[in-house]
């Protein structure tokens, strides 16, 4: 399959330079590489910016509620453990009133790939504090400073032996894409933070911040990404400015298919013609 193909009529709305362009042109890119077929690959995000993702993506789509990408995407997947299925979502949407269903998620480990733009702010809202912005960064819902320290996703996936730990850097597409590809063929949960900056509403972690402190764990030599503790460690020295395949468990299986719930058979999953376009016709 060739990028183009998945290329959507609907012309993307965000503001010029936001990072969520380019990871949609990785995850565009990604699933050309990976070789999925578009019929069997569903893009589910949630609400904010990073939703809108699943509009754009070219692929099926289910645009959900907030915070609920999760257990939408899990749905599907266990529905029809055939499709490809990528979760995406901003840092509010996944890491405020989403972080429930993303604990859960790696605990339970069913084979999706979660993918998180994470801009340090609430950007459809224009500009309120998130879950991950820094400690004292002034925003209108914190005119004087944030109180409180931000949530680390990437401590908390590891502390929750998520199978598969990357973050990647809106402002490098090509590493960016290669990450998903591993994630997608990750044999369980996958995760990938994606450092995106906002550039209307938070004027502090821009591209020009990343790339002054970003480190690429590829470029470190000696770096083992099977190593959990070394992963705490690298984290924590670094500031979690790292990007790169984190940490990775490729003994840790998805949950076997049919286990949670007994997958559609094809008989369901069969749609009579009549009724498909009767269906399509309503939303003319």
């Amino acid at each position: 399959m060739s990028v183009a193909q998945l290329h959507s009529p609907i012309r993307p709305t965000w503001c010029p330079g936001c990072g969520d362009y380019s990871v949609l042109a990785a995850v565009q890119k990604a699933i050309g590489m990976a070789g999925l077929e578009l019929e069997n690959t569903v893009v589910v995000s949630g609400i904010g910016c990073s939703g809108k993702l699943a509009q754009y993506a070219g692929t099926y789509g289910l645009h959900t509620l907030h915070g609920r990408v999760l257990p939408a995407a899990q749905g599907v997947k266990l529905a029809n453990p055939r499709l490809t299925v990528i979760a995406a979502g901003g840092d509010g949407d996944g890491y405020g009133i989403g972080m429930g269903h993303f604990v859960h998620a790696m605990r339970r480990n069913v084979d999706i790939t979660y993918v998180v733009m994470d801009n340090h702010i609430y950007g459809l809202t224009t500009g309120q504090a998130s879950p991950t912005s820094d400690l004292g960064a002034k925003t209108k819902t914190s005119p004087t400073g944030t109180t409180e320290p931000p949530v680390v996703p990437l401590l908390l996936a590891l502390s929750m032996n998520c199978g598969f730990v990357a973050q990647g850097f809106a402002g490098d597409v090509r590493q960016l894409s290669h990450l998903l590809v591993r994630a997608i063929r990750h044999r369980g949960f996958s995760y990938i933070n994606v450092l995106s900056p906002c550039v209307s509403f938070n004027p502090v972690n821009t591209y020009e911040y990343y790339r002054e402190r970003l480190f690429r764990l590829e470029d470190v030599e000696g770096y083992d990404a099977h190593d959990r503790t070394r992963a705490f460690e690298w984290l924590v020295d670094r500031g979690h400015l790292v990007t790169g395949i984190i940490y990775e468990d490729e003994e840790r299986r998805a949950v076997p298919e049919g286990a949670i719930v007994d997958p559609l058979d094809d008989a369901c999953l069969r749609i009579d013609e009549g009724a498909m376009d009767a269906l399509l016709h309503s939303y003319r």
